[in-house]
């Protein structure tokens, strides 16, 4: 990398979408693949999700869930058993019409969830009650063919997720599942990812086709556009009469499941860097930055040896305290130019070890998201180094929190909700009647929508800011990612 690509030449907030695209490709995150609307993850952008992946696996499996793996593939015929998934995907979904030179008996879909071929299974395998409540998640790709420009994270045709899917005795035990993924999701984005987040549902015009209810958590981004980060669905019994998953209860008679979904994509790692990065390149939190720290040792021609082995030395310790430690002793680069790509890359801290420090027996702290220095003794260093990043998790957190806080506002009418999303962006709370005809005249003026209803049933307003009807619920009024 040269010193002309460490550069970030556009400005975060007034070219948000460019600076975003340089800052993915300049970290080294992802690039634009050969066909339109694919990416390539490139390895640091998907150890980013190997550790999103690792935290919500291992809450999975605490709470039940085993993982699976099914075909990409799905057979037309078992795609049209559930009508809405058909209606809800139809527009984006990719169809295999040939195997080589031979065309197929039956059209294939490219999977763009994978309901219609989960269920037809979890109905083989599921006899008694006692197989139930059965709980399968599976880690992979899902293609959906939008027409929209890429944007890396966010907009690809080909993305990766994770698609819990589960099925349950009663409505009860279901409900409790969807709000149990949905508090896993809430928690990973404000204890991995440093993000508070919002929860609620979608209106009902907005639920995943066929569900009788999604929930959704939501995140803000700076630029006042809301990330839909990640949704839990409770799917009823439509989807367990479409395919017969049924069991036999105690007394041996014949009962229909109720079932979930739920899901979390790669745009995690799109509202990560639109969120926390700068004008200096990507900023990482220490519980997913793939080097947690990186050693610079600084030294001239007398001090190199000296030098080199103090920084070796306190590398080695913070290694075996469990931290991820790059030692950054290329001879054929400038301490500066060092700085400048760390920086780009997103390490959250780095220390810096110079002859001054090997005679004090010290260390320099430098934090990434404020550049703020620190002077530390090199005993204890590990503690040190860790007290440290969770200091610069502190830090991503209350900058987050201050931007989510500053920008959740009310309105009692359609004028103040338009000149409150035209003015200022985030969320705009506001009465509403539970008409999707509402939700029209300010996606069509200012393209922003509801995107969640707190669960709290009792509006905070008296009328529809709208039509002026009685209001049914609180809505929340956003434009979107």
């Amino acid at each position: 990398m040269s010193e002309q690509d460490l550069g970030i030449t556009e400005s975060k907030s007034h070219a948000t979408g460019d600076w975003y695209a340089e800052v993915v490709q300049k970290a080294e995150l992802a690039d634009y693949a050969p066909m339109g609307g694919f990416i390539v993850t490139r390895p640091r952008g998907y150890a980013i999700w190997e550790g999103i992946q690792d935290h919500l696996d291992a809450e999975f499996k605490a709470t039940g869930v085993q993982n699976t793996y099914f075909p990409m593939f799905i057979p037309e015929s078992f795609l049209e058993r559930e009508k809405d998934i058909v209606e809800g995907f139809d527009p984006e979904v990719a169809w295999t019409t040939h195997g080589g030179h031979e065309e197929l008996d039956e059209r294939l879909a490219v999977r763009p969830t994978s309901e219609s071929i989960i269920a037809p299974f979890m109905a083989d395998w599921i006899r008694s009650h006692r197989d139930l409540p059965m709980r399968l998640n599976q880690w992979c790709s899902v293609v959906r063919w939008e027409a929209t420009e890429t944007k890396p994270f966010f907009r690809t045709k080909e993305f990766l997720w994770q698609e819990g899917h589960t099925a349950h005795r009663d409505e009860q035990s279901a409900r409790e599942e969807t709000m149990t993924r949905l508090d896993q999701y809430e928690r990973l984005y404000e204890d991995v990812l440093a993000m508070p987040a919002l929860t609620g549902r979608k209106p009902d015009h907005d639920k995943f086709p066929g569900a009788e209810m999604t929930t959704t958590v939501e995140t803000l981004m700076p630029d006042g556009k809301s990330v839909q980060a990640a949704t839990s669905h409770y799917l009823g019994t439509s989807f367990a009469e479409a395919f017969d998953i049924t069991y036999a209860d105690e007394d041996e008679d014949d009962c229909v499941a109720h079932t979930t979904s739920w899901g979390l994509s790669w745009r995690a790692i799109g509202a990560l860097v639109m969120l926390h990065s700068d004008e200096q390149g990507l900023v990482l939190p220490p519980t997913l930055a793939p080097e947690q720290v990186v050693i610079v040792p600084i030294w001239d021609a007398d001090s190199k040896e000296h030098v080199l082995e103090y920084a070796d030395e306190i590398a080695a310790d913070l290694d075996s305290a469990g931290l991820r430690v790059g030692l950054d002793d290329r001879d054929n680069r400038n301490p500066g130019f060092k700085y400048n790509e760390w920086e780009l890359k997103g390490v959250p801290l780095r220390i810096e070890v110079g002859p001054n420090e090997v005679e004090e027996e010290s260390a320099t702290l430098v934090h990434r998201p404020d550049g703020e220095q620190i002077s530390v003794e090199r005993a204890g260093i590990s503690d040190t180094v860790d007290d440290h990043l969770d200091e610069v998790y502190a830090k991503l957190y209350a900058a987050a929190e201050q931007t989510l806080d500053g920008a959740i506002r009310e309105a009692d009418s359609r004028e103040e909700i338009l000149g409150t999303i035209g003015q200022h962006g985030g969320y705009v709370e506001a009465g509403w009647c539970g008409d999707e005809a509402c939700e029209a005249p300010i996606k069509d003026a200012v393209a922003a929508e509801i995107v969640m209803v707190p669960f709290e049933d009792d509006p905070i307003h008296e009328e529809c800011a709208i039509c002026g009807e009685p209001a049914a619920r609180t809505a929340y009024f956003a434009r979107t990612y």
